[in-house]
């Protein structure tokens, strides 16, 4: 399996560990070194507060109904209290939704499109999808649409949505997805035949900056099919509703206004926001379109048969269109909402063109200035090339074109699901003094008890603005990572955000997500503020300030762990479903059908994580504050603890199986203890967590030095869990942390490298596939609890069912173990080799394996010789299709055998990790590794 390598307390000659270093030295990644030099000017002025370039963004929701903070219901049932059916014509309290739309980072004024098609029993605006009990895998969007481009301060973004010239099938989707079980496939858009002989219309949706206040827009549709079709285009304009309430926190303001000043010139005003210009270019004919306006106000008779103070309701455009309501809009022209009615006749093949522009730029707004004069394509021509001159030297020059792609394409999605977050959960709870008085079974409810501190008022990297339009504190930990390549800013103020009062509990829990903020995520913050922290900045450079704030805040989040997660102070942790959630045998966030304890391998081994990595934090800011040096000490002996708990045979407490090989969950009953024998993810994280001191750090810190020696000399029982090497000048060291010994990560390794195992063609599964033919079984209470190889789609109602974590292949771990094995890499040097794939008799080095498993993960997304993409499975479209051939859906999770896309369609946040894989990749073979 492996050739020799050191284990603890033994010792090596120099030559391979310093060769592996050699490696991590060249390959540092450095960000925002060489940026070009337009969007590195806007992302410099904007850092500095000299111009304000990200005021507008991609910030709109996909959905806004269905969420915890617009549910004022007395038992918690989104889904049910604000249906898609709602959304049209209800107005709602804490967000805005829209297709393909933009807003200001306070979601004050929001701009999107509005489709019909002459068919369709209603207006579309916004994004379609099944709730959590319609979809026979949970909440799925039924649309197709793809986020092409975007720069960091949205200077330039494009977007795609594919839109039927046949009716919609609305009721179709519900009714099929409703009869089909778990076992089954979902029933997708493509499937009813709504694109078939290609009728249908690519939207296609452009903006530019030409200043911070001056957004142009540009809405090219194309008819796909053969024959002349009629399209209804309505770019819409609207406000928030931020007055109906009679809220007084902030946010809360005066009722604003749009109203008419020429043919295609409209002007808003807003109380913060103050004054901007909205102007629509000519249609088809050259005159300008038909202005509609309304109010951003809820139709109540419609929804509850109660009248409510204005007529003009937000659903007043598909009135006028669809229902042909003629008097359904303000013929006053002024509102809080207004759209242009285009009707645009396209040929077969052809396309129509519609320019709009948003601005309050005072040159722009005089009557003797064309708004869509020469320069605006020249604009849009320029801002194009600079986001082409942008991810050219963001992506390394040795990558691919279909490579290129693929980071093109992740980093556009990541940018596009920003989206502004409101919920302040002390007035979501009491209600607002011009509502209804909401139920009080809230108030014992869903985040009553310990997040009423909680006040979130922000642009976040979402997961996924359609299936997950609130953040996960987890996943946005991932996100971080690629975010660093492209706006180090961003990625360290979100990082920041998270630690804030208005954010952190006062017990140090980071909120987890709306639907349940005290659940536990696994404490991934310190990674990402370290990783964001070494890539944003060459050494020497670095920003410490950031690092040494988040450290504060990391230590209380810590402290959290210690006090509420180790029952017994034994250095074991629990942590309930650490985000994976149907991963084990039971719920594991609900009490035991058992009883006892269960002692987790990956709760412990995450903890052990976190620990390494503060140890990591408070090395690097010793170099700077001696006062550091304590806080060094005290993670590096907490570390040692917590492995050797873990790894402890003494009266069977630990959590590593011998006979197997492997780390397991443990149940703890009086007098007995089980382990539970799922070879899962929970037992690959103990992998996560690789430190290597070198002794040129060590020596700059006498106090942690010091303490290290006592420590290796008196502490001998704990002292055998850290490994060293002789690899510098005589007496000095390098010295591992690390949960497993060489001996048990070899072990580890044979199970992960292993193709009937966890080794996958497309990188690393999340059960093992043994599980396929041996499922894990256990008998309580007359009832028989299974765990077996899945790999697509989760087959339980476990944690809703749109995820599975019992077989599929999910990038955020995989990157981890990428990692993971770079460290060991630089640790046991190259000659130190294993066996990949398990009896394939070909030898690696623990960084060739690395880059094997970010090839495999590349491959996912890479088309064959036949044009098809793994992620895309069976759908023809994707492999020759000309207008579907070069779009890319970065999924959830992807099916653990074929690789094909599974859960959320839009998770470009830690799904962009792809792009960091693609940049490894390039990075040894440059360093022909």
């Amino acid at each position: 399996m492996a050739s020799k390598a050191p284990a603890a307390g033994e010792r090596q000659s120099p030559k391979t560990p310093v060769k592996a270093r050699g490696f991590f030295s060249r390959a540092n990644t450095i960000v925002g070194i060489q940026m070009p030099a337009a969007e590195s000017k806007r992302l410099r002025e904007d850092k500095e507060r000299k111009f304000n370039w990200k005021r507008w963004g991609p910030y709109l929701s996909e959905r806004q109904w269905a969420t915890v903070r617009e549910d004022y219901s007395p038992d918690g049932s989104c889904w049910d209290y604000f249906p898609h059916d709602h959304a049209r014509s209800r107005a709602y309290r804490w967000g805005e939704d829209g297709l393909l739309g933009i807003t200001d980072r306070q979601c004050r004024l929001c701009f999107a499109l509005a489709l019909w098609n002459e068919k369709d029993p209603i207006l579309k605006e916004r994004i379609f999808g099944l709730t959590g009990s319609e979809g026979n895998h949970g909440e799925d969007p039924k649309e197709c649409y793809y986020y092409l481009d975007s720069t960091p301060t949205h200077s330039y973004m494009k977007a795609l949505y594919k839109y039927p010239q046949a009716e919609y099938p609305y009721g179709w989707l519900v009714e099929e997805n409703r009869r089909r079980g778990h076992q089954d496939p979902e029933f997708e858009l493509e499937d009813t035949g709504v694109f078939d002989e290609n009728k249908y219309w690519d939207v296609f949706a452009e903006y530019a900056k030409d200043a911070c206040e001056d957004i142009l827009i540009k809405i090219t549709v194309c008819n796909r099919g053969t024959e002349t079709a009629r399209l209804h285009l309505l770019p819409t304009l609207w406000y928030r509703n931020t007055w109906i309430w009679g809220c007084t926190h902030e946010g809360c303001t005066k009722k604003p206004l749009i109203k008419k000043l020429a043919e295609n010139h409209v002007k808003g005003k807003h109380e913060s926001l103050g004054e901007n210009h909205f102007y629509f270019g000519p249609s088809q004919d050259g005159k300008p379109p038909e202005l509609l306006f309304t109010e951003n106000e809820t139709n109540s008779v419609r929804l509850w048969g109660v009248e409510h103070y204005t007529e003009y309701t937000k659903d007043a455009f598909h009135r006028y269109l669809v229902n042909d309501e003629k008097d359904a809009v303000n013929p006053n022209q002024r509102g809080t909402k207004v759209a242009g009615h285009y009707v645009l006749e396209v040929p077969g093949g052809g396309e129509g063109v519609v320019r709009l522009r948003l601005t309050s730029a005072a040159s722009i707004c005089k009557p003797d200035v064309d708004p869509f004069g020469p320069e605006f394509d020249e604009i849009f021509s320029d801002r194009k090339l600079e986001a082409d001159d942008f991810y050219e030297r963001i992506i390394p020059e040795s990558v691919g074109p279909h490579q290129r792609l693929i980071s093109r394409q992740a980093y556009a999605g990541l940018l596009w699901t920003k989206q502004f977050y409101h919920y302040i959960v002390e007035s979501w709870l009491q209600g607002d003094p011009e509502m209804p008085t909401p139920p009080s079974e809230r108030k014992y409810g869903r985040n009553a008890l310990e997040w009423k501190h909680l006040f979130n008022r922000d642009v976040i990297s979402m997961p996924d603005k359609w299936e997950y339009p609130w953040y996960a504190t987890w996943d946005l930990a991932f996100h971080m990572v690629p975010f660093a390549k492209v706006d180090p800013e961003f990625a360290k103020e979100q990082l920041i955000l998270f630690l804030r009062e208005w954010y952190m509990a006062p017990n140090g829990q980071l909120p987890a997500y709306e639907f349940q903020f005290g659940d536990v995520n696994p404490p991934v913050h310190a990674f990402a503020v370290w990783r964001v922290y070494k890539m944003t900045s060459p050494k020497g450079e670095r920003d410490v300030k950031f690092l040494a704030r988040c450290f504060q805040k990391l230590i209380l989040n810590f402290n959290w762990w210690v006090n509420k997660k180790d029952p017994y102070g034994r250095n074991i942790f629990a942590g309930g479903f650490l985000g994976l959630d149907n991963i084990g045998i039971f719920d594991r966030s609900k009490p035991l059908p058992t009883g006892g304890v269960l002692e987790q391998a990956d709760g412990t081994a995450w903890v052990a994580f976190f620990c390494c990595v503060m140890l990591d934090i408070a090395l690097e800011l010793a170099q700077h504050d001696s006062v550091y040096e304590d806080m060094a000490s005290k993670f590096f002996e907490h570390f040692v603890a917590i492995v050797d708990a873990m790894n402890s045979l003494g009266g069977g407490m630990g959590l590593w199986d011998e006979e197997d090989g492997f780390y397991y969950d443990y149940l703890r009953l009086p007098g007995q203890s089980r382990a539970m024998k799922v070879r899962s993810m929970v037992g690959l994280i103990p992998l996560f967590t690789c430190l290597v001191l070198e002794d040129e750090v060590i020596q700059k810190l006498p106090g942690f030095r010091k303490r290290l020696v006592w420590f290796l000399e008196n502490r001998k029982d704990l002292a055998k869990q850290v490994s060293y090497l002789d690899t510098l000048q005589e007496g000095e060291f390098c010295h591992l942390l690390a949960i497993p010994s060489q001996d048990k990560l070899l072990r580890v390794l044979k199970y992960l490298l292993d193709e009937d195992e966890f080794l996958s063609t497309y990188g690393i599964r999340s059960i093992s596939k043994y599980h396929e033919d041996h499922p894990f079984t256990m008998d309580v209470g007359g009832e028989t609890h299974c765990v077996n190889y899945v790999p697509g789609e989760s087959n339980t109602y476990l944690f809703g069912g749109n995820s599975n974590w019992r077989g599929p292949i999910w990038l955020c771990v995989n990157y981890l173990i990428i990692e993971c094995l770079e460290r060991y890499y630089y640790f046991y040097g190259a000659d130190f080799k294993v066996e990949c794939p398990v009896g394939s008799g070909k030898m690696l080095n623990l960084l060739q394996v690395s880059q094997e498993i970010c090839h495999r993960v590349t491959g996912l997304f890479v088309p064959d010789e036949d044009g098809k993409r793994p992620c895309h499975g069976d759908n023809g479209r994707y492999a020759s299709d000309p207008h579907w051939k070069d779009l890319i859906l970065f999924y959830e999770y992807f099916h653990g055998d074929t690789g094909r896309g599974c859960g959320a369609t839009h998770q470009t946040g830690w799904t962009a990790l792809v792009a960091r894989c693609i940049d490894k990749t390039a990075t040894c073979k440059k360093m022909r590794v």
